[in-house]
């Protein structure tokens, strides 16, 4: 398989496992294509084509020689110290065709906060006035842009170049398959209690064995006793949203809120909103959501050799067909 078609294959899923739901996803689609063909020429010159077929500006492939791909080194993060980990792998005689990051890279990185649009969009599915969701979603999106304009967005990518190591990320598709999942089962399972929530999430093998590691869900605002009737399951859409939005929530009768990490900000604010809280687990959810993506790569496109680091765990959920 080829690593574009590796790529092709995580933005459909993603399209798909998105909360906004797919045909929300295809419109935007249609309504980027529209603007470019409208484009003047010069305009046209600046424009990143990528956007055209890819809804996720934090996720792409960073760097392709278009060689066949059979073993690939998985990381939740990747950087030089991880690119240089594939090279001497290689040395040592294991084959390493290419590298999966979760988290950004390159020109994923430097515009990741563009997916945070998505986020308004969540917000209405689950009570909150849209106006009221993009006002607040607008100035958080620009205190993301103002912090992460700075960084060395490029290092892992030339790094990657020199070594010649194809090398793609998948943020918000991953994102998208671990919140859709958790929700649908949550809505499904219907706990009662913040207690029930936790059982949940424990009984899937990512929080089971990051829980082993010393990093378990965590209760951050209530206890298990506390009665739980609507569920928010916050994992997706580049990074945390506006803190004040724990308030509308909960003025739209969403009592529970289930996320990957919250900052002490967006904690006094859920507490201020008495929501029950939920800390999941960063790298844990992180981890979900890529072996959600690895099994939708390998059940469409074959087995791939797959070789673990920077915490990312591999646990299948389906079997893989035939090599392709």
């Amino acid at each position: 398989m080829k690593l574009k078609d590796i790529f092709n294959t995580i933005i459909d899923f993603g399209i798909k496992m998105d909360p906004r739901g797919e045909k929300e996803v295809r419109e935007y689609l249609k309504k980027v294509k529209n603007e470019y063909n409208a484009m003047s020429e010069k305009d046209k010159k600046l424009f990143d084509l990528d956007k055209l077929e890819n809804p996720y500006a934090d996720s792409r492939i960073i760097c392709d020689n278009g060689k066949d791909i059979k073993a690939v080194l998985v990381g939740i993060d990747i950087d030089v110290a991880e690119i240089l980990l594939a090279e001497k792998l290689r040395d040592k005689g294991i084959k390493i065709d290419a590298i999966i990051s979760h988290h950004p890279v390159g020109m994923a990185y430097a515009r990741f906060y563009d997916v945070m649009d998505m986020q308004a969009d969540i917000f209405s599915i689950f009570g909150v006035p849209i106006s009221a969701a993009e006002d607040l979603l607008y100035k958080r999106k620009k205190e993301v842009e103002e912090k992460v304009m700075a960084a060395n967005h490029y290092r892992a990518q030339d790094a990657a170049k020199l070594l010649d190591f194809p090398m793609l990320n998948t943020h918000t598709p991953s994102d998208n398959c671990v919140a859709t999942y958790l929700q649908k089962k949550f809505d499904k399972e219907k706990p009662k209690t913040v207690n029930d929530i936790m059982d949940i999430l424990i009984n899937e093998k990512e929080y089971f064995e990051y829980s082993k590691r010393g990093v378990p869900p965590v209760i951050l605002n209530g206890d298990k006793k506390r009665k739980v009737k609507k569920i928010f399951v916050d994992m997706t859409g580049g990074t945390e949203g506006p803190k004040d939005i724990y308030a509308k929530l909960s003025n739209a009768g969403v009592d529970t809120v289930v996320g990957m990490h919250f900052s002490e900000e967006h904690k006094k604010s859920i507490q201020a909103a008495n929501l029950n809280c939920i800390v999941a687990g960063h790298i844990s959810s992180d981890t979900l959501g890529m072996n959600l993506i690895l099994d939708e790569i390998e059940k469409k496109l074959g087995k791939l050799d797959i070789y673990q680091t920077s915490g990312f765990i591999r646990i299948k959920r389906t079997e893989h067909k035939a090599n392709k």
